[in-house]
């Protein structure tokens, strides 16, 4: 059997010798500094020597507690590079970045597949609506764009697949506007999204129908906005059934037309990384899962 004293207390003792206080250990140890004074105490009673010299409220060390600082010092950092060498190793952080409208209604609700599977890879997810340039945001490692797709030297970039955007509604209010006869068509409420690259226009055309002259309805500069708006019944959404999947399988909204009118099919959204980072595992571990996370989409309609 070791003859060593309580290892709580050799602890105490090292805090209190290494940064020369009680508090301070006791900070360290989230004890008080009582505890780490009757730690120390204990230790002293086992060893039958003082280790500390206490006058005016000071504590400072004696030659057999320096002796003992000094030993301590070594062993507990043998143990610490040990126990850091046999434990698994930190998480590779992967920064992402992408629109909040496509954080929320569709990388968030499937991220935690990712996660799962790659506990190795730490994920820093953040979103906003403007540009980003990989070129001058060193600290995204993955740039989800939307949009049209960014152009540079050094960057890779890819579809995320295939997008089909529509005129979406509420039941009610798709009854409401009934015939799809273009007197019928153009009138009802057009919800904007600001950011969008498929406009109205593109829409009429697409079915053969002209442009209505009246200005459309209220604009948002979110999609998950319009498609809010849309559940609300304040008119019609033109978005890419990815973000209005569920809502559609839950018959809050439905395509205007009830499948007579046809949809658009778009390139929207686009994987972005440098090209000096293509062979780095965490980049192709996502890049991977994402699409991975489309053709499941698509395969589930």
């Amino acid at each position: 059997m070791r003859r060593i004293p309580s290892f709580p207390a050799l602890r105490a003792f090292e805090a209190a010798a290494r940064l020369g206080s009680f508090a301070r250990a006791s900070e360290e140890l989230h004890l008080t500094p009582s505890a780490v004074s009757h730690q120390i105490r204990a230790l002293e009673r086992t060893l039958g020597r003082p280790l500390f010299r206490r006058a005016n409220r000071q504590a400072t060390l004696t030659t057999d507690g320096e002796r003992l600082c000094a030993g301590l010092g070594q062993a507990f950092d043998a143990i610490e590079a040990l126990c850091a060498e046999l434990s698994p190793p930190p998480p590779s952080s992967l920064a992402v970045h992408c629109t909040p409208s496509f954080a929320a209604k569709w990388l968030g609700p499937r991220l935690h597949a990712f996660v799962s599977a790659h506990p190795e890879i730490g994920i820093r997810l953040s979103s906003n609506a403007d540009p980003i340039d990989l070129g001058r945001h060193e600290a995204i490692d993955i740039l989800i764009a939307y949009g049209r797709p960014p152009r540079g030297p050094g960057l890779t970039v890819e579809s995320l697949g295939l997008e089909e955007i529509a005129a979406l509604c509420t039941p009610d209010l798709a009854r409401a506007i009934g015939s799809i006869e273009p007197a019928a068509i153009q009138g009802f409420t057009r919800l904007d999204s600001s950011f969008s690259p498929v406009r109205w226009p593109d829409w009429f055309a697409q079915n053969g129908f002209p442009a209505p002259a009246a200005p459309s309805g209220p604009a948002f500069d979110r999609g998950s906005l319009v498609i809010a708006a849309a559940i609300q019944g304040l008119g019609v959404a033109l978005e890419s059934l990815r973000f209005a999947k569920d809502e559609l399988g839950a018959g809050q909204l439905v395509r205007l037309g009830d499948g007579r009118l046809e949809s658009l099919y778009r390139d929207l959204h686009f994987i972005c990384y440098r090209e000096r980072d293509r062979d780095l595992e965490k980049i192709q571990a996502f890049r991977r899962w994402l699409l991975e996370q489309e053709q499941e989409s698509r395969a589930a309609g």
